[in-house]
């Protein structure tokens, strides 16, 4: 058997110097983490180059303001981008690839849930839920991929889902619940599709997660009682809290690094047991 070299002893664990991530979903809204803004803050924090869009550009500034207040050295570039439309995120790829010539890591990280079982909910409500969950990730892979696959150092594409993809979580979220599954399967077979063209990839998986859009969450399930709201989603978990944005930048971090060369076609539920538990401890 040849012998394997082992990583230099110098080498930064999750190390992303100098790799270029195009990332949906970079904005900030309102107070607290939400995962696109965890997920770019870390990247910077391990070196990357950030390029981000997001449907509203005052948040998509407000993330890029955090992060160069934290290290103003980031090379970081946001614009507007709605990731439902080919155009647009055609011009985003486009942008990117005129700056830096190369797409190394992309994190589909948009996503919105619409209340709803088949026989309540619209038809334009179903075909949004598509669009935002499910389009989306399709119109950027289509774009990005055949640039990774051309690209000697290949490339890999991290997926955001939910665990309303694995099973049944108490919402009656038909639509988004069928669009996160549906990423988990897109991801899975495209993963081995493009195996031999050196790109990667994989999902996370979050399960519950208090970031700002919870307070969202709450008015639309539970007539707008937030701190009600948040405490059913604690009492829900095994682990008895919430997860945090950090809880999944770290396990798309971990999917987008060189440690992780080895996994594609796969997924990381990051849920505190949650899809383990009948909901009962």
């Amino acid at each position: 058997m040849a012998d394997v070299e082992a990583p230099p002893l110098s080498r930064k664990m999750h190390d992303l110097t100098d790799q270029v991530v195009l990332i949906t979903g970079i904005g900030c809204i309102g107070k607290g983490w939400g995962n696109g803004i965890a997920i770019a803050t870390l990247f910077a924090r391990q070196g990357a180059i950030l390029f981000g869009c997001d449907l509203f550009i005052e948040a998509a500034e407000t993330s890029k303001a955090q992060i160069l207040a934290e290290n103003p050295k980031t090379n970081i570039t946001v614009m507007h981008g709605d990731a439902t439309s080919s155009s647009s995120m055609k011009g985003f790829v486009d942008a990117c690839m005129v700056r830096h010539g190369r797409i190394d890591i992309l994190v589909n990280n948009v996503g919105r849930s619409e209340p709803g079982d088949p026989a309540s909910i619209s038809e334009e409500v179903w075909d949004k839920q598509m669009d935002v969950n499910l389009k989306s990730v399709y119109l950027t892979s289509h774009l990005v991929l055949p640039i990774m696959a051309a690209q000697k150092s290949g490339g890999n594409i991290v997926n955001i889902s939910s665990v309303s993809g694995l099973r049944y979580i108490g919402k009656p979220q038909v639509a988004y619940s069928t669009t996160k599954a549906a990423i988990l399967s897109f991801t899975r077979t495209t993963a081995v599709i493009y195996a031999k063209r050196g790109v990667r990839l994989n999902t996370v998986v979050p399960g519950l997660i208090n970031t700002p859009l919870v307070k969202m969450l709450a008015d639309k399930y539970a007539g707008g009682d937030y701190e009600g709201y948040c405490k059913v989603r604690d009492e829900q978990v095994p682990t008895g809290k919430m997860g945090s944005a950090w809880d999944v930048a770290n396990a798309a971090l971990f999917l987008a690094s060189k440690e992780a060369s080895y996994i594609t076609g796969t997924e990381i539920v990051v849920d505190g047991g949650l899809t383990q538990s009948t909901g009962r401890t």
